[in-house]
């Protein structure tokens, strides 16, 4: 297998046991299923299962500061990883994607081009945003 392809699963693997001990977990888990769905969606609803008993097992293990199994945690994820990416290599950049949407340095470098028109006409009121928007009116 590909060095990069290995280094990938590896990133991947540490980066999704990370994720799950955070806020971003829902949308980490949601993001790793829908690789799977795209490349074997007939084992998806399984892993999305494994996920969740996966982040189980790492916050109890994390409870009761069982630094060994959620290293074991860690390199199973690594290993299933590898394997999609050995059966599937073409998936690589999808799992990039998943991993870049919650490494800070790759958002602030991601070139996002917004384009937006809008009209209003009598009293109303148009309101727009590339990103977050907060309105609080009286």
């Amino acid at each position: 297998m590909e060095a990069q392809l290995m280094e990938l699963a590896r990133t991947a693997g540490s980066a999704v046991v990370t994720l799950m001990a955070t806020d971003a977990w829902e949308r980490t888990r949601d993001g790793v299923v829908a690789l799977w769905r795209r490349a074997s969606p007939s084992r998806a609803d399984g892993v999305e299962g494994e996920l969740d008993a996966t982040r189980d097992d790492l916050l109890a293990a994390r409870e009761d500061g069982d630094d060994l199994t959620e290293q074991e945690l860690r390199e199973e994820w690594v290993g299933r990883l590898r394997r999609l990416l050995r059966e599937q290599p073409e998936v690589a950049e999808q799992l990039r994607l998943v991993l870049a949407e919650f490494d800070p340095d790759s958002r602030e470098t991601r070139a996002v081009t917004v384009q937006m028109r809008a009209e209003a006409s009598g009293r109303g009121r148009v309101y727009q945003a590339g990103r977050d928007q907060h309105i609080a009116e009286r």
